[in-house]
């Protein structure tokens, strides 16, 4: 990781600041504001517990699929099961789990699995 956040995690920031800002203004864009920051959860949740494991706290880690997944299990049990009973704020959906495990996946294989892959071939 070379010490530096990541662009993507940066971007990714941005782009949930956007949506809260748009909400808050009044703009709501239905599949942007209900399952994008959805999807982007779990891989910025991952790749930031995996920024302060390795670049803070100096452990040499990188998460798994079972981490990965339990990290879809626990954030859905959290926001789509427990706050929802918690609060009228909150809504549990389905598609916003399936939103959690399709970026996770999507996580797993771009960023652990290619990265993987490719340091193989360098040998």
């Amino acid at each position: 990781m070379k010490n530096k956040i990541s662009y993507w995690f940066l971007l990714g920031l941005a782009v949930w600041a956007l949506i809260i800002f748009l909400r808050k203004s009044g703009i709501f864009i239905p599949v942007m504001s209900n399952y994008f920051t959805d999807l982007i959860t779990v891989p910025m949740y991952t790749y930031l517990i995996e920024h302060l494991m390795n670049e803070v706290l100096g452990y040499h880690w990188k998460p798994d699929f079972k981490f990965i997944l339990n990290s879809v299990l626990y954030l859905s049990m959290l926001f789509e099961v427990v706050c929802p009973m918690l609060s009228e704020r909150f809504t549990g959906d389905i598609l916003d789990m399936v939103a959690y495990l399709v970026g996770g996946v999507v996580y797993y294989f771009l960023r652990i699995k290619l990265v993987n892959f490719f340091k193989c071939e360098d040998m």
